[in-house]
């Protein structure tokens, strides 16, 4: 039994779920993880760190460009059974969402701002630093470099070097989460990580992963694939 009987029970009981989601949601739809062995960040010239930071849209804009374009952007994806059902518990009133993913596919899915933390930003948020307006993703795709006057846009997104989003907002939802569910992440990415922290003693927290954790020891465990678990747990 993918979900057992224990684990059904907590989720009927709870009242303030948050989800805390990583790129293992997003495989389901089609889009490659980073750090596997078939992950985006497999056999590059330069570390993922340097490559994907705000040094390198300084340094190395073009090759920085050229990766994203190729390995990160995923228009055509579609929101999978994970998405909608962690959907369909916010819409009940009785979740909320923070994730890693730059893809929008849990806006996709029907979530609004004050249900979902886009705690690395989004890819499809443009604009040009220089002076702060908004691009479109045709143009970006087009170039990166504005048509009008050759400046430099770049999406909304946390570069290594950078603050992410809505931190201390993340933190005030995990306080007040009943249940927690880490769905599809390594974990080990700081500080998204750190927000487990935050939760208050004897909070239940599952984890659905393929593969056991060492980062999340002491956490109840779900070694499965969240496609499945999502399909067999009840709302």
């Amino acid at each position: 039994m993918v979900v057992n009987e224990n684990v059904q029970k907590a989720f009927d009981q709870a009242k303030n779920i948050v989800f805390l989601t990583g790129a293992g949601v997003s495989t389901l739809s089609g889009i490659p993880d980073y750090r596997s062995k078939t992950g985006v960040y497999q056999g590059l010239d330069y570390a993922p760190e340097y490559l994907l930071s705000d040094q390198a849209f300084d340094q190395i804009p073009e090759i920085q460009y050229d990766f994203m374009q190729k390995n990160l952007y995923f228009p055509e994806a579609k929101a999978n059974v994970v998405h909608e059902k962690m959907a369909a518990f916010a819409k009940a009133g009785r979740a909320k969402v923070i994730t890693q993913n730059i893809d929008d596919l849990d806006v996709q899915a029907g979530l609004e701002d004050d249900q979902l933390i886009r705690f690395h930003g989004s890819l499809y948020d443009l604009y040009t630093p220089k002076d702060g307006k908004k691009e479109t993703l045709e143009d970006y795709q087009h170039s990166l470099y504005r048509e009008s006057d050759g400046a430099k846009i770049r999406p909304n997104i946390t570069f290594y070097g950078e603050m992410p989003k809505r931190v201390e907002e993340a933190i005030q939802w995990v306080r007040k989460a009943d249940l927690i569910c880490v769905v599809g992440t390594s974990f080990k990415v700081y500080p998204f990580a750190g927000l487990l922290e935050y939760a208050a003693m004897n909070t239940p927290v599952f984890s659905v992963n393929r593969v056991e954790l060492d980062s999340l020891s002491g956490v109840e465990q779900i070694v499965t694939d969240a496609g499945d678990f999502f399909k067999s747990l009840k709302i």
